[in-house]
């Protein structure tokens, strides 16, 4: 236990560091705590052996699950926050469309340009494999997203638009991956389960979001009984992690496997509660303060789980720059052309795409559940491959798209978001 506590704390210690470093090179600290992840990581200091100096096992670094879970529940959380009436009135069918149409269209275009490899050499990839990553791409990491949002204070049309298409995004994501999923095992044992393909993954979402509404709902009630913000902030607190710990049980009633996904029971708790507590903007953003070292932790164990030896793979090297390169192109010109669609301003226009590409926890699980299929291993080895990719160089990326969008202010300036003021109202048209 004692070694536990001593690499924890060198990870926060080293991310910090890290953070000065990329700093100067103008990179956002998502970056830096990962990067510190990968150095304090099973493929170098970790490797050397010494107990609490990194992480010396990826099974040791599976062992801080909870952890790691705790910090998405708090993150999905806070993009609750982002679905407050009076910004859904403004954007909310704006920001539905554009979650779907750049979800599907991106798995589309990875399906054909992986089942075209699969035509030209059958021995690279099944098809299967191919279908359900295309299903993995509509896929976009919250965790990032919000961190740079946070850290550069981003406001405006573009980054309030972002935050609801990308909690759309991981709804539609969910449902393609199962029915892509439900189609490859068909394929590879001669039959499909309409319960497997439709019916779970919809019972799944309708009850994440049917728990999440609960639990949002319950929460404001028991802060009735609480007036000093010390103790309401607690039990915001409380109610997050109660919330990860429910979204996490799993029941078996028959034929219907019920799950819950964690980001859609945490984002609706978030949702319910800011909607329904009146002081709730100033309780969300004392539980975001409280919940940075979470949050650092997060990233800095995410960097370590990067596993380096899928570059040593050709095959995986191959399948995952097709992979990485037609997703890329999905998310870019879907998000333009839906955003054209719905009458979006020019900067939307060209920026949005750019900050959808970051991809991790949501796709990891994802990959892991397609283990399960004759070649598995290669859905998982291209994903950790895009993984490592995307989450070094996604949050420089979405950084740059707020700056040329005009809503990153300079350093240690406030905004609407920060000083708690009404926020006027923004046009998304030209």
């Amino acid at each position: 236990m004692e070694f536990v506590l001593i690499s924890l704390a060198i990870a926060m210690i080293g991310g910090l560091m890290m953070s000065r470093l990329t700093k100067l090179l103008n990179l956002p600290a998502v970056t830096a705590y990962l990067v510190a992840g990968l150095v304090l990581g099973p493929f170098c200091i970790g490797a050397f052996g010494i107990k609490g100096l990194g992480f010396n096992s990826l099974e040791s670094i599976e062992g801080l699950k909870v952890i790691t879970q705790v910090a998405l529940g708090f993150i999905a959380f806070s993009m609750g926050n982002e679905f407050r009436l009076s910004q859904l009135k403004e954007m909310g069918a704006k920001s539905v469309t554009i979650g779907i149409l750049q979800a599907v269209g991106t798995t589309i275009l990875v399906d054909v340009a992986l089942i075209a490899l699969h035509l030209l050499f059958p021995n690279v990839i099944s098809l299967p494999a191919a279908i359900v990553l295309g299903a993995i791409a509509s896929a976009t990491a919250p965790a990032a997203t919000l961190m740079v949002v946070r850290q550069y204070k981003a406001d405006g049309p573009l980054t309030r638009l972002l935050m609801l298409v990308v909690a759309i995004d991981d709804a539609v994501g969910l449902l393609l991956f199962s029915i892509s999923f439900g189609v490859a095992n068909a394929l590879e044992n001669g039959a499909a389960s309409l319960m497997d393909v439709l019916v779970n993954p919809m019972i799944e979402i309708i009850a994440s979001l049917a728990l999440g509404s609960i639990m949002g709902w319950l929460m404001n009630r028991v802060e009735y009984f609480f007036h000093s913000r010390s103790k309401r902030m607690t039990i915001s607190v409380a109610f997050v992690l109660l919330t990860v710990g429910l979204s996490m049980l799993k029941f078996h009633i028959g034929a219907i496997h019920l799950e819950f996904s964690l980001l859609l029971v945490c984002m609706m708790t978030g949702t319910v509660f800011c909607n329904v507590c009146k002081s709730s903007e100033e309780l969300m953003e004392r539980v975001e303060k409280w919940t940075v070292p979470i949050t650092l932790l997060f990233f800095v164990i995410s960097g370590a789980e990067l596993n380096l030896k899928v570059l040593i793979n050709p095959v995986t090297l191959l399948i995952g720059v097709i992979y990485i390169i037609t997703r890329s192109l999905g998310k870019y010109y879907f998000a333009r052309f839906s955003c054209s669609l719905t009458k979006c301003s020019e900067k939307i226009k060209q920026n949005l795409g750019w900050t959808l590409l970051p991809q991790a926890g949501v796709s990891l699980g994802m990959a892991l559940t397609a283990t399960a299929l004759n070649d598995g291993y290669i859905v998982q080895n291209v994903i950790l491959f895009s993984v490592l990719i995307y989450e070094l160089l996604g949050p420089a990326l979405t950084k740059r798209s707020l700056l040329k969008a005009g809503e990153i202010n300079p350093e240690g300036k406030t905004n609407a978001r920060t000083i708690n003021i009404p926020k006027p109202p923004v046009k998304l048209h030209d």
